[in-house]
């Protein structure tokens, strides 16, 4: 790789003033508005990374140790010779661009019917996939990483400190390459040289029986894409189970309340009604009262992990009639007068089931 100077033509004492001076000078010969041929690109393109890294106190200063053999240099590998690394953080050589993705997490909101057995739906997520134009290594097609020429590819470079000791030399990571060894002269035009892009993407998601609100779900994989083609990140989804008007849950029992007629409740009855998987037949027994339990077995919620579901429990609430007819009312009288009813009166309080359905829907 040609010497920064010599791609400038000034001395190694050269001021700054006389770097810019030539820099200019060289610009207004190679521009691509001025020169459209390719060994003209080529040179305006090593002619300005020479500037950008001749133009920098630090990065002139590490480019001129690079190229420096011998002296303070061996000083540094004496310490490494002890102590198993350069002194100050070792050398560890040029660190990776690849590095794992982000996790993700999105909300999902799902409706209680679809926590009985589960349920497959599409979901979108604003992530970061990899760049099919470079493939994930960030270069114009065609072009590669090419070798930093202030840390010759190490990765690292060597400062020299004064100590108790006397001068030390430490190594730090490269400011020209950040570290990696190589600079990406001609970095993809689609994703700015990054190796990924934003995108919004719809992944088919099974989403199991029996979660609750509040329930994580991990998707190993499922996360953003690493810089540089690097490995995904996991995806998170979070649940929350939407309300419903007609049932409630309490862990895998579905809960609701019927509103049975004064002579059904008498007499006893049998109805089907449709539940949240289809229709269920619920037996009301004589003599019901408001407030009474009645339970369907194994049609509640599937459990989370689990083959068995919970149970469907229905809160009876008997209507009393409020407009009778002259015949009705007639018919009630004499039942009274059969039944020879105790007067209303004070008893024992108990708190019914759907007294605690009333308090969980609006307590």
């Amino acid at each position: 790789m040609a010497d920064h100077y010599e791609t400038l033509g000034v001395s190694r004492e050269a001021s700054l003033e006389e770097i810019k001076k030539a820099y200019r000078k060289l610009a207004r010969q190679l521009h691509p508005d001025v020169n459209p041929s390719e060994e003209a690109a080529e040179q305006f393109k090593s002619v300005t990374h020479a500037y950008d890294v001749l133009s920098d106190p630090e990065q002139r200063q590490r480019y001129d140790m690079g190229g420096q053999q011998g002296g303070a240099g061996g000083f540094g590998d004496i310490f490494e010779t002890f102590f198993g690394g350069g002194f100050g953080g070792g050398s560890r050589g040029p660190r990776a661009r690849e590095e794992r993705g982000e996790d993700a997490l999105i909300r999902v909101d799902v409706k209680l019917s679809e926590v009985v057995f589960g349920v497959q739906r599409d979901i979108t997520v604003n992530t970061a996939v990899l760049c099919n134009t470079c493939g994930g290594n960030g270069c114009q097609p065609g072009t590669h990483p090419v070798t930093c020429d202030v840390c010759r590819g190490q990765g690292q470079v060597q400062r020299e400190v004064r100590s108790l000791f006397g001068n030390v030399v430490t190594m730090h990571p490269c400011g020209s390459c950040q570290g990696y060894g190589t600079i990406i002269e001609s970095p993809c035009v689609e994703c700015a040289g990054k190796g990924r892009l934003r995108e919004r993407r719809t992944m088919q998601v099974d989403i199991p029986s029996g979660i609750d609100t509040g329930t994580r779900m991990q998707m190993r994989g499922g996360g953003e894409v690493g810089p540089f083609g690097g490995p995904n990140g996991d995806l998170f989804i979070e649940f929350r189970v939407e309300h419903d008007d007609v049932f409630s849950r309490d862990g895998n029992d579905l809960l609701s309340t019927m509103q049975v007629s004064m002579t059904d409740a008498i007499l006893g009855t049998e109805v089907n009604v449709e539940s949240l998987d289809g229709s269920v037949k619920v037996e009301i027994p004589a003599g019901t009262q408001s407030g009474d339990l009645v339970s369907v077995r194994g049609r509640g919620i599937q459990g989370l992990r689990s083959t068995t579901r919970g149970d469907l429990k229905i809160a009876m609430q008997v209507a009393t009639p409020t407009k009778l007819s002259h015949k009705e009312k007639s018919l009630v009288e004499q039942l009274a007068k059969l039944r020879k009813e105790e007067p209303p009166h004070f008893g024992e309080f108990k708190q019914s089931f759907f007294g605690k359905l009333r308090d969980r829907f609006f307590g």
